[in-house]
């Protein structure tokens, strides 16, 4: 039974929604009324500036390390890690705490990978630079990068919990960055429109 509360403590930690609560804070505005309309930290450095926009990463990083961390110390258990660690990103995606508007999930999985396998946190980011840099479209590229993040790390042999973190984690993202298919991105270079004339 205790197992569960694991799962559950994840989904609580991932709604919690920092870059909500630090634009509101320093600047009175909603993240979420600019740019992608997602609370992302692209979003904050845009609204509050670098500096913001770089606590909210961490702090986005850290709710999905440390609950994936208890899960990995006190439970053990493969499906309960894996689980800890998607509900961590589906809460961030989905926040309890913010109307279930949040934000797309690659900081929040990026801290469950480094908690479990820096190797696979490694990999996984490889493999969206790789594809956002061939595909030149972040939110596609992202989509690709969940569904292809477990297979990849399957065939380098890395087959522990962050497999099955990839599988469950990766899904959820895939899912996200749906929203996102043809949305035209401004915030990046790679992607950027280009201007006419």
């Amino acid at each position: 039974m205790t197992n569960f509360l694991f799962p559950i403590l994840g989904y609580i930690l991932g709604s919690l929604p920092f870059s909500i609560w630090v634009t509101r804070f320093v600047k009175g505005v909603d993240v979420r009324d600019a740019g992608s309309g997602h609370a992302t930290t692209t979003n904050t450095i845009r609204q509050a500036g670098f500096g913001w926009g770089a606590l909210v990463f961490i702090l986005d990083i850290a709710k999905g390390f440390l609950p994936t961390l208890l899960a990995m110390k006190f439970s053990g258990n493969v499906w309960v890690i894996a689980l800890t660690a998607s509900f961590a990103v589906i809460g961030h995606c989905w926040p309890l705490f913010a109307n279930f508007r949040g934000g797309m999930g690659l900081a929040t999985a990026g801290g469950a990978f480094l908690a479990v396998n820096p190797l696979a946190f490694l990999v996984c980011i490889a493999l969206l630079i790789l594809l956002v840099l061939v595909i030149r479209h972040s939110a596609r590229a992202s989509v690709f990068a969940g569904i292809l993040a477990a297979p990849v790390l399957w065939i380098l042999h890395i087959r522990d919990v962050a497999f099955w973190v990839a599988a469950g984690a990766g899904l959820v993202i895939a899912v996200r960055f749906l929203i996102d298919w043809n949305r035209k991105y401004r915030e990046l270079w790679l992607d950027r429109e280009k201007s006419s004339g």
